[in-house]
């Protein structure tokens, strides 16, 4: 007996309203993925925005998978996202972002937003409106806008639900008018982004990560707990401040900051880099040393140095130290996304690690960690370019006794986190010397700018982080303080 199975390929288009893209009125090139993580995926690629890690085989290219800062991706992906949390997600990725809810604009303002970035390339919208008011199946959806035609007053809608919608012309009042309807999930106006890009690419070393689901404590604690706990009396000299900051930190903190590693196939690189990774990698050791070089940086070394190794103190990174244990998970990590199965239940091993120096291109000699990682019978190799000062480094062996500073570490990356806490973290320091001492130390007025503005992003992503830990991201949508 045969059986029967039913199924939809994809609807037909209504029309009128809309017209179809690739009918005769309408035709031009259609564009893959689907609602809000597709639709920021698109913009964020069409700026050449790098997103600081490869796609598949060697490509940097931006798909839904990365895009997991402010809500958990498997979340968003079984319950979709809100316009308040798209924007906190566009704000994570190092794009700028002007977000406007239909009640806090109007009609003729969003015609001038899409002809201005109809007939340019540093701007794109995307659009949150409801499908119903174009006659189509379905409720809340997000899609770019890919252009204008001035004599119908039509917006191209490059809908990202492909497998239902193809890419289609509707008038521009009628848009607006699907734009005004309300969410029921927050009960706010939808709206549209206007998305641009930086002057450069933020997050060059390091960034916050909300892939565990510790980060909620971890934003609280930064966000909520530190400024109470510097309030104590006995809160007398940095060493003080830093003690009672890196005493509580929640488990599982080294989860919540990363540092940014660049990750290559082995046989992709051998023994020379491109002009491209050359630069990255000069950029983030660059970054690397303005850190190094902050007065902050130089307490937070005494400070853990003062530690014992028995300490139950001891900040949760400090056991994170070990290179060759940070490029063996780094080596898994890549070689995931370099195979195209991030994220996937495939289990990655990383077998043995070796690092070495080298001198690539007749420049200055280059830390590179190279792991063999296998998954089931097939094996792999992956080099880890690691941004590193010029300080002695032990050759292959299970793991080298001074390596602490040569690369990112706790040391540098508490010190990035402290200095990218809001300036009215320390506000409650009771001595007036101290309180004066603190401000200067995580003053970003003075710093080299790269740094500054790696400070300043991180600053961005934690207050946007903290807005989503109290569900308030959907309340406030204007740029995060810096």
């Amino acid at each position: 007996m045969k059986m029967a199975m039913a199924g939809l390929y994809k609807r037909v288009l209504p029309s009128p309203p809309a017209v179809d893209f690739a009918s005769s009125d309408g035709k031009t090139q259609s564009e893959p993925a689907y609602c809000g993580l597709a639709s920021l995926s698109m913009v964020l690629n069409a700026l050449a925005i790098d997103p600081g890690r490869k796609w598949k085989g060697p490509w940097r290219w931006f798909d839904e998978s990365m895009l997991d800062c402010c809500e958990p991706l498997e979340k968003v992906k079984e319950k979709g996202i809100s316009f308040g949390k798209l924007v906190c997600l566009a704000h994570c990725a190092g794009a700028k972002v002007q977000a406007f809810r239909t009640n806090q604009s109007s009609l003729d303002d969003f015609r001038k937003f899409v002809v201005r970035c109809s007939t340019s390339d540093d701007c794109h919208i995307i659009s949150s409106y409801h499908r119903a008011t174009f006659k189509q199946t379905g409720t809340g959806h997000f899609s770019p806008i890919g252009g204008y035609h001035a004599g119908r007053d039509m917006a191209l809608i490059l809908d990202v639900a492909r497998f239902k919608y193809p890419p289609h012309w509707v008038p521009l009042r009628l848009l607006w008018e699907a734009m005004e309807s309300v969410d029921e999930a927050t009960r706010q106006c939808r709206g549209f982004l206007l998305i641009s890009r930086p002057h450069r690419d933020p997050g060059l070393l390091y960034t916050l990560s909300c892939k565990h689901e510790s980060w909620v404590k971890v934003a609280k604690y930064l966000m909520d707990d530190v400024p109470n706990l510097v309030k104590t009396d006995d809160v007398k000299d940095v060493h003080k401040v830093l003690s009672v900051v890196f005493s509580s930190l929640p488990s599982h903190f080294g989860e919540f900051i990363k540092w940014i590693a660049e990750v290559r196939r082995r046989e992709d690189g051998g023994q020379n880099l491109s002009l491209e990774e050359n630069g990255r990698l000069s950029l983030k050791e660059e970054v690397l040393k303005q850190v190094q070089e902050t007065g902050l940086f130089k307490h937070v070394v005494a400070f853990l140095s003062s530690l014992t190794l028995c300490c139950r103190n001891a900040p949760t990174l400090s056991d994170e130290n070990n290179l060759p244990d940070i490029a063996a998970t780094v080596c898994c990590q890549g070689a995931e996304l370099l195979s195209g199965s991030f994220g996937s239940s495939e289990r990655y091993c990383c077998q043995e690690t070796c690092i070495r120096r080298l001198r690539a291109n007749g420049d200055k000699p280059i830390t590179l960690v190279s792991g063999t990682v296998v998954n089931g019978s097939s094996e792999q190799g992956v080099d880890v370019l690691v941004p590193s000062c010029p300080n002695k480094l032990n050759c292959c062996g299970s793991g080298p006794s001074n390596c602490n500073g040569i690369y990112p570490a706790g040391n540098d990356v508490l010190t990035a986190l402290l200095l990218a806490l809001p300036p009215e973290t320390w506000r409650g320091i009771k001595d007036e010397k101290l309180l004066n001492e603190m401000y200067s130390l995580v003053s970003t007025e003075n710093l080299p700018i790269l740094l500054q503005e790696e400070v300043l992003h991180l600053r961005r992503q934690l207050h946007i982080l903290k807005k989503c830990q109290e569900n308030k991201v959907d309340e406030d949508l204007g740029e995060p303080l810096c």
